[in-house]
């Protein structure tokens, strides 16, 4: 399969964890054994951002930082929809019809004063989770099912874009969690939900 995948701030994290940090992390520690050499390689070679087509431009937060949500503020600790002109100046100069994002986990289109739409198809594998960067705020989904979104352009230029809510084998996700010691994980994967 030829996915176009570009990095995000989870896959850099993990790539440039320094000594101190995987020793005080048990969950860090996991990950860098588990996944080996050759994954983490190819983890590096990821781009930050990337023009995929003339229509379509993908990020991870936002153009110039995978740790800034582009489409949600969360000072107060819950995600509210930025204003547009807050979106369109996080976009910095990118113009494309389609904007991808991700980040937050949530599955979200929002179109813009600019003709621009922007689409965060979600998560596949935590659809919540609590944070304490830049400050405390939590991410929830309410449901445990898997999210994807699919666009398609139309003969008149115009988009469909589909949000698509999958069931995985969530008892094998939270059996892993649960054998990490991460009980935050086995609930944020089995309810959707932080509390």
């Amino acid at each position: 399969m030829n996915a176009i995948t570009i990095s995000g701030n989870q896959d850099r994290q993990i790539y440039e964890a320094k000594k101190a940090e995987i020793d005080s992390n048990p969950t860090m520690q996991f990950i860098l054994n588990d996944l080996g050499r050759s994954p983490l390689e190819w983890m590096k070679q990821l781009p930050f951002d990337l023009q995929i087509t003339p229509d379509i431009y993908a990020c991870h937060g936002t153009p110039d930082d995978d740790l800034v949500y582009l489409l949600e503020d969360i000072v107060t600790g819950k995600p509210e929809v930025r204003a547009d002109r807050e979106v369109i100046k996080l976009l910095n100069g990118r113009y494309s019809p389609i904007i991808l994002c991700g980040h937050t986990h949530t599955p979200r289109c929002v179109e813009l004063s600019t003709g621009q739409i922007v689409v965060n198809p979600g998560s596949v594998g935590l659809q919540a989770y609590t944070d304490d960067e830049p400050n405390i705020h939590s991410m929830q989904n309410y449901s445990s099912k898997a999210s994807y979104a699919t666009l398609q352009k139309k003969p008149d230029d115009k988009w469909d874009i589909t949000f698509h809510r999958v069931t995985y084998d969530i008892q094998r996700a939270t059996s892993a969690a649960k054998a990490q010691g991460r009980e935050d994980w086995v609930h944020f994967l089995s309810t959707g939900r932080c509390l």
